[in-house]
């Protein structure tokens, strides 16, 4: 009986995943139809895994963006975080540390400048956008202070298989991609964390009248979106062999985009790893596809732009659908 309900609860939830997410499955499914009809090599394994290297610091990034979102805030600082996390990294690799050790340090750090995001907004009154746009200016200026504006060149093969190597024939950035996702769902959905951030995304106040810690849950969410922004340093020097400070230069507006179009709210509340998931490939896709038909760069800049303005859009019409249903549903109960 256990498992029957287990079965249906299972499929309850996988139905509702796709009945959220059906738009964008959608024009996933569109877009991979259309760069397959207009492209020779689109489809060929070597590209989809090529994608799949690609789109691995995106997807990171995008999985501790889409946490602050829902707890409606937001993190502008995590391009400067992996610029800095990376050049740390790669600094400590060269004194002789072990990779492992400097990658954990990495992280750690990581975790620290998440702390620091989130000691701020949960203990004043500054919004989030502002605190880690300031936050964003330091990070960034700190890596160029420590490189003297100069890439650090990591000659350590072992770390460098990161971001280039494989375990059989899948490459170890699409098992980092699956672990982060599998991790992003797990707190989201199978924990008590997890529905304190949809409850303070939802109603920051209700939340605190149900006994919901909210300051400690809003700390910790930074912090966990501060190590993912560091693994993405990690990720992103390894793929280059080195730590470069001006890297990650914009990958914050990235990281937003993937996550509202993948159905994570700008008002909180909302969102589920399976959707950022689906915003990251539209984005991955749709950048190797511009690049197979020979579109410049300073088009895909525009594109990227109005793809981001798309994302808000579909946002704030979703939330004018549902506070109109739930004004319609309020009035409805007020007549009986």
């Amino acid at each position: 009986m256990k498992h029957i309900t287990g079965n249906l609860l299972e499929n309850k939830g996988m139905n509702k995943f796709l009945k959220r997410n059906s738009m964008i499955l959608v024009a996933l499914l569109l877009l991979v139809l259309v760069l397959a009809i207009f492209t020779d090599t689109f489809l060929t394994v070597d590209n989809i895994l090529s994608v799949m290297r690609q789109i691995s610091v995106d997807s990171v990034l995008a999985f501790g963006m889409a946490m602050v979102l829902i707890i409606g805030g937001i993190d502008l600082s995590v391009g400067s975080v992996l610029a800095l996390s990376g050049c740390i990294c790669v600094t400590m690799i060269n004194t002789g540390m072990p990779a492992e050790v400097a990658i954990l340090i990495t992280l750690c750090f990581g975790a620290f400048c998440g702390l620091v995001n989130g000691l701020v907004a949960t203990f004043t009154t500054i919004p989030s956008f502002i605190i880690t746009l300031a936050t964003q200016q330091c990070f960034r200026g700190a890596s160029f202070l420590m490189t003297n504006g100069k890439s650090i060149m990591c000659y350590d093969d072992h770390f460098n298989a990161i971001g280039t190597g494989y375990i059989g024939p899948v490459p170890i950035l699409a098992v980092v991609i699956v672990i982060c996702l599998l991790f992003t769902c797990v707190l989201l959905n199978r924990t008590k964390f997890g529905r304190g951030m949809y409850a303070i995304g939802g109603n920051r106040h209700a939340a605190v009248y149900a006994g919901i810690k909210v300051k400690r849950i809003t700390t910790t969410v930074f912090v966990i979106t501060g190590m993912f922004s560091a693994l993405a340093g990690v990720i992103a020097a390894s793929r280059v062999y080195s730590g470069q400070p001006n890297a990650g230069e914009g990958f914050e507006c990235n990281a937003i985009a993937a996550a509202v179009l993948g159905g994570v709210s700008f008002n909180g509340g909302i969102g589920t790893a399976g959707g950022v998931m689906i915003g990251v490939l539209i984005m991955g896709f749709m950048n190797n596809g511009l690049n197979m038909l020979h579109v410049t760069s300073y088009w895909q800049i525009i594109i990227k732009g109005l793809l981001i303005l798309l994302a808000v859009y579909l946002d704030t019409m979703r939330s004018n659908k549902r506070l109109h249903k739930k004004r319609r549903n309020k009035h409805a109960t007020d007549k009986v």
